[in-house]
């Protein structure tokens, strides 16, 4: 097991966007909150149409917005050309795109089959390495699908073949409705590896397959902080894995994040007075002894 661990803060886009739309103003409190916490990278907007996903509308004047911290990576995810050329124009050098192993998802989430989603990210990938930025692929459904059930390990792997055999710079798996347990997560690693790991913690198995992913060699995940998030897309989707439980367990193993879990608690409460609701973390609910690792 590796002793230092690389966590992406995803709340501002993939948290906020299961969530009722929030200010502006209150979208770049929780990116600045979050820079200052030691997180290294923040998945910061995502550029969709505002009817597809509207707690996304006004990507660009968060962006425009933050105060954007030197030793922060930020990306921004987007879903067809129209998206890659406004994150360009908007400065974004780490780009995002998806596209789920699953065609019913897939058609739920982008309106077309995977294989058109492919040849789209193609061109994609053509385009933003031109602009000069890099481009990571997020294979959804990878461990299972809420329409179509099991995804078998040799479909993500055909996937993650075409995408780097057309450039991918990266590529990361995502858990899109926490169907992802230990055996799995053993399964899938068998097959191909990726560079990052989503999972979600919808049936309380998010913290056992990052122990499993440690094991088996990866050593960055996303997280949200206060387990925010889901997909719209996806029924059953809710709680992604919380980053102060994240945080929280691995520095109790001995394994560094560079972040201040304390801070990250701090951004958590914080979250919950923008949402307005009380959030699932269960740091969160413990009290400060329990914290202290």
């Amino acid at each position: 097991m590796r002793s230092m661990v690389s966590i992406r803060e995803v709340a501002p886009r993939d948290g906020l966007q299961n969530e009722e739309p929030i200010p502006t103003d209150a979208k770049v409190r929780l990116i600045d909150a979050l820079s200052g916490t030691g997180v290294r990278r923040i998945e910061a907007v995502s550029f969709v149409h505002p009817r597809a996903i509207p707690q996304m509308a006004d990507a660009d004047d968060v962006w425009a917005g933050i105060t954007r911290n030197p030793r922060v990576r930020y990306s921004a995810l987007i879903p067809n050309t129209r998206g890659a050329q406004r994150a360009i124009a908007a400065g974004f050098t780490e780009i995002e795109v998806v596209v789920s192993a699953s065609d019913t998802h897939n058609r739920r989430n982008l309106n077309r089959s995977t294989d058109e989603s492919l040849d789209d990210i193609t061109g994609l990938i053509s385009l933003i390495h031109q602009a000069g930025a890099t481009v990571e692929v997020i294979v959804a459904t990878s461990f299972g699908c809420p329409f179509e059930g099991d995804v078998a390990p040799a479909r993500v792997a055909s996937i993650v073949e075409r995408v780097r055999a057309d450039g991918a710079d990266r590529i990361a798996f995502g858990d899109t409705t926490g169907m992802a347990t230990p055996r799995r997560v053993r399964d899938l690693l068998a097959e191909v590896r990726p560079d990052l790991l989503h999972f979600h913690d919808t049936r309380g198995t998010g913290l056992a397959n990052i122990i499993t992913a440690l094991d088996l060699g990866v050593t960055e995940f996303d997280a949200s902080v206060g387990g925010i998030g889901g997909c719209p897309y996806a029924p059953g989707a809710s709680g992604n894995v919380a980053t102060e439980e994240v945080v929280h367990m691995l520095h109790d193993m001995g394994i560094d994040t560079g972040i201040d879990l304390d801070a990250l608690i701090e951004v958590a409460e914080l979250a919950e007075k923008l949402l307005g609701r009380m959030l699932p973390s269960g740091v969160l609910r413990a009290g400060p002894r329990t914290r202290l690792v």
